[in-house]
Formats: structure tokens, C-alpha cells, sequence
């Protein structure tokens, strides 16, 4: 393979004129094909169908205790499924809360609580002014559009193979205007990376000049591994613990990519302290969640290992498309130094790093030739990827056959672009 930036302009002119045709060749194929986001494929939704089975109208709908789960009523959620989502996210289930089916809202309405009534008895955030949230980057976009919308300067911190970068994020909380900082531990969005021990122990031991500063622990892929051998992400939960800086973090996880994003359950724990701000904060909000959607997934899941053995079906159809992916990035895009990517263990995602400059025209060329991509800048704070080179792919959702041309499209794209960049600096 020859390397773009060594290679001799005429050589160069004529693979760009080769590129060029076999890109017109993938546009009279009109192709209408997405990999914008990481969403389940319909074979995947097909393996919790049964579950819909579970609550019908001959289902036993009382509990042994009496609660009629058909009712108002337990606003924290059902005892069993508290203890399901606690043993997910590694915390103690009297301090996990069960939401609706969305994590995101949870922590959009955690933030908003900390707006209007603030933590550690300190003045609520909206009270306060000039406020920063920290934001890992690359990373997951819906998570800084929260904070943005909520008026918080969003600041990048750097991503490394470990996690974010540790000395940033100490340097950064030493301001008493950074209020919190965004982390998807395991397989993180999109890097598909887990935090080292090291980097967790870090977070744990944060001394962060603000009282009411809080990590968002959003372990959305704690379950969600594509090897027998899994990443293993060291609990924070039991580090803060060690540390004796319990109320420093705030957990979520959901059962969206488990079951159905459509209807699926979100839970978030916090320390007792936060706990109490949280349950009052519900106790307002709501009489009580949708109990039979909880009632569904508990008699469908069962436990931790009933979790893990769906998983692994879920498994068995995610790992040929991220094989698909990668042998074709090997394949077209190694040795010629225009582009690198991630491996990852598990997760839903691959980032892939362009050159330098070309993110955003190998998304307009994708586009042109029919298939969708996430945004250029996307996985940036305010969709401004600074060297705008990187670029978040989503194998799960096409079939196989499908992401095959939609990756032979990008990857084509990507030289194309490379070498477009390279004669027209």
C-alpha cells in the first residue's frame, strides 16, 4: 500500500481520477442507507418479543405483598426491578431509582434538579453564573446538547486510551464554576474504550473546588460486550466509597439496547444524600411509573445472569457487522496513512480519525453517493471537532449486506477526500 502523503503528484492525479470514477459508479446505484446512529437492527428487537408475552390479561397482576401493579404507587420503582438495575450498574439497590424508558431524561431532569434546587445545600445551579460542565471528547453528542441547552459552557477534555485526560480534568475542577463532567465508562461513545483502573480511581479521588460538582457515570454499554472475554470496568461506586467521596457521582444505565429503546426501563443511583434531593424531587413528579412495562422486563430478564445470556443472542448478531467493518477498514484503509480507527470490544460504535481537515467532505461525499452518516463535529462540544477529522460509524443497524456497500462507500470517501485534500492544500 502506498502512503497518500509520500506519494508523487502524477501518481496521486491518477488515483484521484480512479476514485473519482469509482465514486460515479456508487452514485448511479442510488443507494439510501443510514449509519447516522447506533441503533438496534429489527433482528436484534426480534429477540425480546417473547418478552411482550410476559403481561397479558391472564398474568398474574398482584404481588405476593398485595401491590396491585396496575395501580398508583411506588414512584422509586418495583423492588425486583430496583435490584435487577443495581446489580447492572454495580450499586446498592436502595439507592437506585427506575425511570421511564429513557436515561437521557433522567439525566436532563437531574440537571434541571440542580438548576432549580442545587446539591450539597449549596445554591442551585440557575442561581449561579458563568458555569462550565466538562465534556470528553470525542464523545456522545445528546450529552452535551443537555448542558448546552441548560446555558453550561461546555469545556473539551481529551480523550486518551485510558479514559479521559486525568490531569486535565484535575487542572479544570480546581474552578469553582466547573460543575460536572460528562463519562460513558465502558465502551465509551465513540471511541468504544473502557476506563482504566487508574483513570477510575482518579475520578474517584476528585477534589473538585466546587461542593456541588458531580460526575454523570452514564454506563449505557455495561452490559454490552462483543467478546468472550469482555472489558472489565472497575467500580466507581466502591472507589468513591474507599475515598470517603460518596456524593460525588451520579449513575445511569438503561435496558434501550437490551430490549427496546421504544420501551425499555432507565435507572439512576446516587449516595443518600442526593438520594433524598432525587426521591423528593419524584415524589412530586410522578404517583408511579409504568410498573407493567417493569413487571415485563423483570419476568422476561429475571436476574444479572438472565441479562447476560440475552446478550450474548444480541452478540451473536452484532459481532459479523463490527467484523464487516473493520476487515474493510483494514482492508482499503491500512498503510496508506490517511486514516486510523478504534477496535472495540463492545459497544456500538467505531471512531474513525480521517486526515487531518477532511471529516466533514467524507460526510458530504457519503451523503452524495446515498448513505447517512452522524455529522462531522458531532462527537465535539457544540459540533466543532477541531481538527475536523473524526468520524462516529454505526454498524448495528443496516443488514450485513447493506453495511457492506454503505462501508466500501466510506471507504472509498475517505481517500477520495484524502487525495482531494492533498493536490488542493
Amino acid at each position: 500500500m502506498l502512503n497518500f502523503q509520500s506519494m508523487p503528484k502524477t501518481e496521486l492525479e491518477r488515483l484521484n481520477a480512479e476514485l473519482l470514477e469509482r465514486y460515479r459508479r456508487f452514485q448511479d446505484l442510488k443507494l439510501n442507507l443510514n449509519m447516522a446512529r447506533g441503533k438496534p437492527g429489527s433482528n436484534q428487537l426480534e429477540l425480546s418479543v417473547p418478552m411482550l408475552d410476559m403481561v397479558n390479561s391472564s398474568a398474574e397482576l398482584v404481588s405476593g405483598s398485595g401491590e396491585d401493579y396496575r395501580n398508583y404507587g411506588g414512584p422509586l420503582g418495583l423492588p425486583e426491578m430496583r435490584r435487577l438495575m443495581a446489580a447492572m450498574i454495580e450499586v446498592p439497590e436502595g439507592n437506585v431509582i427506575i425511570g421511564g424508558n429513557s436515561s437521557l431524561n433522567m439525566m436532563f431532569d437531574t440537571i434541571a434538579c440542580g438548576m432549580t434546587h442545587g446539591f450539597s445545600d449549596c445554591a442551585p445551579w440557575g442561581g449561579q453564573k458563568h458555569l462550565k460542565f466538562l465534556c470528553p471528547s470525542p464523545g456522545y453528542d445528546r450529552h452535551f446538547a443537555v448542558t448546552e441547552y441548560f446555558g453550561f459552557e461546555l469545556v473539551a477534555v481529551p480523550m486518551t486510551p485510558e479514559g479521559p485526560d486525568m490531569d486535565v480534568v484535575e487542572e479544570l475542577i480546581q474552578d469553582s464554576t466547573v460543575k460536572g463532567i460528562w463519562c460513558v465508562p465502558k465502551y465509551q461513545n465513540p471511541t468504544g474504550i473502557t476506563f482504566s483502573d487508574k483513570v477510575v480511581r482518579r475520578f474517584a479521588g476528585l477534589k473538585p473546588a466546587a461542593k456541588d460538582f458531580r460526575i454523570f457515570w452514564d454506563n449505557a454499554y455495561c452490559v454490552h460486550d462483543l467478546t468472550e472475554e469482555p472489558d472489565r470496568l472497575l467500580s466507581l461506586w466502591k472507589e468513591c466509597e474507599l475515598k470517603g467521596n460518596r456524593n460525588l457521582a451520579f449513575f445511569f444505565a438503561s435496558t434501550s439496547k437490551v430490549t427496546f429503546p421504544g420501551a425499555g426501563i432507565a435507572a439512576m443511583a446516587a449516595d443518600d444524600d442526593d438520594f433524598k434531593v432525587l426521591k423528593n424531587r419524584y415524589s412530586f413528579q410522578t404517583i408511579g411509573p409504568d410498573k407493567l412495562n417493569q413487571l415485563r422486563h423483570v419476568r422476561f430478564l429475571e436476574n444479572l445472569d438472565g441479562v447476560r445470556a440475552h446478550m450474548a443472542r444480541h452478540r451473536a448478531l452484532l459481532v459479523p457487522k463490527f467484523k464487516t467493518v473493520l476487515s474493510k477498514l483494514n482492508e482499503e484503509l491500512s498503510g496508506k496513512g490517511i486514516a486510523s480507527w478504534t477496535k472495540p470490544n463492545g459497544g456500538y460504535f467505531i471512531s474513525v480519525n480521517v486526515m487531518n481537515g477532511c471529516a466533514k467532505r467524507v460526510v458530504e461525499l457519503c451523503a452524495q453517493a446515498g448513505v447517512k452518516l452522524t455529522g462531522a463535529g458531532a462527537t465535539y462540544p457544540y459540533g466543532k471537532d477541531p481538527n475536523d477529522s473524526n468520524i462516529r460509524v454505526a454498524p448495528t443497524y443496516p443488514p450485513v449486506q447493506e453495511l457492506r456497500q454503505a462501508v466500501d462507500l466510506f471507504c472509498l470517501c475517505v481517500q477520495l477526500a484524502a487525495a482531494e485534500k492533498l493536490l488542493n492544500p
